[in-house]
């Protein structure tokens, strides 16, 4: 695999013309097999986070075999059972993993008809498939895949020159089918990691210092309820117990005995913009064009910014981990259990074989949260009693203050009109940390309590994968509209006082937010209509002026409220500027803080696979969008995270969601695309659009709350 800073990049691995991860992981029984028992077992390296991608993938496997969905098991991912695809994020395991099981179906279902039809004396192409079982023209069975699974190896490269079935042949992808890991959710069978029980386990709870940097200089003696007993390793503290009560009672008992040596590192939260502006950076040019341009008629200058924000997962993180034997095996709801491997593999010193790591869902996530963090937790514990499982399950504080968080960032732009009212120049310039410490990507592990233990490691500052990989804090700062003069940088952070990682979306909950805004404030300097002035910029991509067209139709644009304070805005972006394209229209109505009333959402993610998970995922990103701009803000001192509880981090409660219209559209014979980040950036923008109508502010500063809006005013 090509890889820059760590990330997949274009084309590379032993095969180098092969679609998705196949390009990684050429060997067709590396993600499927049959058995005589009658079902196809598929082996994605993707992960189940509650978006409902194990069903899509056992979707496209039924269709490309024709066998009856039922036969499909999707296996959850391990070290080594399943294929190295990374980490599951960034809306790509159906462009990646999605398209390589396609395809490595295709082949097999080629060799296995191969076989059938050199048994039998016929062509291949005279054979039918009829769930699984191979027929003749003339209706006489000739065997089955699950007759043939253990005469017809699939050890074998996969070699691209078998193309899957058309569009037009597809039967199961492309409809609305159950999710598979929905029942045992919904009827509360144990099937989180949190839910495991192993014989003999032992439960823990860490001990968290009172600042980032901190030295613990005094622990006084004293007892422990039950069994409980102390787990240190220079700085990092733990209380393990077979009892979870008596770790929990023995952990504050032994936080109210530990004196500690702090210091302040963190910034100042009340000028947190001049800290950005003034750390050291890392410069580099995103896209640069400089086509002669048209004098300038009219010019916005405009800079926006955005806070720290939480990942506020409702189930905290959790892992299992047992080491006998020299070995360790970790239970966990990672998204990247080849690179969680590789930074226990630095930590413990182990050889990756020694390693075993297994997916099991955890309770959502929407980016790097805590999961890896707590998986070495569990190790280390697990180390110092070997032989014995161990639990590890962090607290609500925790959870929203040691995850790591989504980065703070500014934006620049400065934008300008000729006198035909069309886009002349465009600048813009971001700064900000990194949106990737996901381990397995450097030197040192990015792990939590890495750099707590003895001798401790040091956090490597955050990175953001280049363009071509999807980027990071400049995903969608390159505006989609025609534009001849363009100059957008990115100047990438050096210091880091605030552990920062991916969060849903990544910089396009800036980017995009940014940009619509000025092209509002644009067209309204110009006199122009927002969306036919977008239309006017899209000449270049039907299918983005195809989703504005809808959403605007959808909301019945433009919108004009005889309410005082209530007010609708509009704006559409293309994910990453290569994923799946989304306009979002959004009723505001703005009185002593602003809601969100409506959503109306128009998407083109080209081939659905389950067009019911589609609709899901855009609508739960919208939701969590609004969240966002409404509401989200990690606060902090000196010294650490402050926003430690609910009430400290406040969420969209079920009162306050809105009404939610989506509405899919465009060819689906196109190649499939990511759809569940697609709308956090539009809606954002579209919100910050609404309260210009309802207020004629234009919100310049996240989240849109009473004081933020005020500073806009004045």
């Amino acid at each position: 695999m090509n890889l820059a800073f760590g990330f997949p990049m274009g084309k590379g691995g032993n095969a180098p013309d092969l679609p998705g991860s196949l390009r990684a992981e050429p060997r067709l029984s590396r993600w499927l097999r049959f058995s005589p028992d009658g079902h196809v077992t598929v082996t994605p390296g993707k992960v189940e986070i509650g978006q409902g991608i194990l069903t899509a993938l056992a979707q496209i496997a039924a269709d490309e075999l024709d066998v009856a969905p039922h036969r499909v098991r999707v296996q959850p991912a391990s070290t080594p059972g399943s294929p190295n695809e990374g980490v599951t994020s960034g809306s790509l395991s159906i462009q990646e993993s999605g398209v390589a099981i396609r395809h490595a179906c295709a082949e097999a279902r080629a060799i296995h008809l191969g076989v059938a039809a050199q048994r039998a004396g016929v062509a291949p192409a005279a054979i039918r498939i009829e769930d699984g079982v191979f027929t003749r023209a003339d209706g006489m069975v000739i065997g089955s895949y699950w007759e043939q699974a253990e005469t017809v190896p699939l050890d074998v490269e996969a070699r691209g020159d078998v193309p899957p079935k058309p569009a037009t042949a597809r039967w199961i992808a492309g409809q609305p089918v159950s999710r598979l890991d929905l029942p045992d959710k919904v009827f509360g069978a144990p099937r989180y990691v949190h839910d495991m029980r192993l014989p003999g386990m032992l439960h823990a709870r860490m001990l968290r210092p009172p600042a980032r940097v901190a030295s613990l200089i005094e622990l006084r003696d004293g007892p422990l309820p039950g069994d409980a007993s102390l787990f240190r390793d220079g700085n990092l503290l733990a209380v393990v117990a077979s009892e979870e009560w008596a770790a929990e009672a023995g952990a504050a008992r032994v936080a109210a005995r530990a004196r500690w040596d702090v210091q302040e590192s963190l910034p100042e939260e009340s000028d947190l913009a001049a800290w950005i502006q003034a750390a050291p950076a890392q410069r580099s040019e995103v896209e640069r064009r400089d086509d002669p341009a048209p004098d300038a008629a009219l010019a916005v200058s405009a800079l926006f910014q955005r806070p720290f924000i939480a990942h506020g997962s409702i189930g905290p993180s959790c892992a299992v981990a047992r080491w006998q034997d020299g070995a360790v095996e970790v239970w966990t709801h990672s998204q990247g259990i080849y690179n969680l491997r590789a930074d226990l593999v630095t930590v413990l010193g182990l050889e990756p074989e020694r390693i075993t790591v297994r997916h099991v869902e955890g309770a959502g996530c929407y980016g790097h949260n805590g999961a890896d963090d707590v998986a070495l937790d569990a190790v280390l514990i697990a180390r110092a009693n070997p032989g014995r499982p161990v639990r590890v399950l962090w607290s609500r504080a925790e959870e929203l203050a040691w995850s790591p968080h989504s980065p703070a960032a500014l934006m620049d732009i400065e934008a300008t009109l000729d006198a035909d009212g069309m886009l002349s120049r465009w600048r813009a310039v971001l700064r900000g940390n990194g949106h990737s410490s996901r381990p397995g990507r450097a030197k040192d592990p990015t792990l939590l309590s890495s750099a707590y233990i003895n001798p401790p490691f040091t956090y490597p500052v955050a990175i953001d994968a280049p363009m071509a990989g999807g980027g990071g804090g400049q995903r969608n700062a390159v505006p989609g509209y025609r534009v001849p003069s363009l100059d957008v940088s990115m100047h990438r952070l050096l210091e880091m006082p605030i552990r920062s990682s991916a969060l849903r979306g990544l910089g396009a909950l800036l980017n995009v937010w940014a940009t619509e805004s000025v092209m509002d404030e644009l067209a309204e300097l110009s006199g122009q209509d927002p969306v036919a002035f977008r239309l006017r910029h899209l000449e270049d991509d039907p299918r983005a002026a195809a989703v504005l067209r809808e959403v605007a139709s959808m909301c019945g644009w433009p919108r004009i409220s005889s309410e005082e304070g209530v007010g609708t805005g509009i704006a559409v972006a293309r994910y990453k500027g290569t994923g799946g394209w989304c306009a979002v229209a959004a009723e505001v109505e703005a009185a002593e803080v602003v809601r969100c009333r409506r959503l109306w959402i128009a998407a083109d993610v080209g081939e659905p696979i389950n067009p019911d998970g589609v609709i899901n995922q855009i609508e739960g990103g919208a939701i969590q969008a609004a969240s966002i701009a409404l509401k989200e803000a990690v606060h902090f001192d000196r010294l650490n995270i402050t926003t430690d509880s609910w009430e400290a981090y406040p969420v969209l409660r079920f009162s306050e969601v809105p009404a939610v219209e989506v509405r899919l559209i465009g060819p689906r014979d196109a190649p499939p695309l990511g759809a569940g980040e697609s709308s956090l950036g539009p809606t954002i923008a579209a919100l910050a659009s609404g309260i210009h109508a309802a207020l004629s502010i234009r919100p310049r500063a996240m989240p849109f709350t009473p004081d933020n809006l005020a500073a806009a005013m004045e």
